[in-house]
């Protein structure tokens, strides 16, 4: 059988770049059961809540939900389990430095496969205030409508 090529992203975290400003972003690996890898290949998994953390010189990710999987037996995975990061040791405790350092947090911004192997996109983030949020809309709002002027604009003049 053929190994997997390519990227096949599972699940997306599109509120994390709305609630947080991203400083900087890691791939890691994820250690995983059978039935939660099963469950991620059917493209099921939510990173609403998820968030990840430095404990003990190792990187974990937690509160992310991977659904049993159906067909599972008694021995399937608890669905929002502590799961651990494969990283670099250098990368751990750049990361941890920034944490340690005030006003940063982990969060995992999407699950995919990668050659076959599951991977996490960590970002480094700090979190936005109320009114970030409400410029940031603004400026899309009216990069957006400066787009649609221009193509207008455009399509009159031919």
């Amino acid at each position: 059988m053929p190994r997997e090529r390519g990227q096949k992203v599972v699940a997306t975290n599109r509120r994390a770049r709305h609630d947080y400003t991203i400083e900087d972003t890691y791939e890691a690996g994820l250690v995983l059961t059978g039935t939660e890898v099963k469950s991620l290949r059917a493209g099921r998994a939510s990173l609403v809540d998820g968030y990840a953390f430095v404990d003990g010189g190792e990187a974990w990710l937690d509160a992310v939900h991977i659904p049993e999987y159906a067909d599972g037996t008694w021995n399937n995975h608890a669905p929002r389990r502590k799961r651990k990061l494969l990283l670099h040791k250098a990368q751990i405790l750049k990361i941890h430095n920034k944490v340690k350092e005030g006003g940063y947090t982990i969060v995992p911004l999407s699950i995919y496969f990668s050659d076959g192997r599951a991977k996490v996109e960590l970002a480094v983030a700090k979190g936005k205030r109320e009114y970030d949020k409400r410029q940031a809309l603004r400026e899309r709002q009216d990069k957006r409508e400066a787009d649609r002027a221009m193509s207008s604009r455009a399509h009159l003049g031919e």
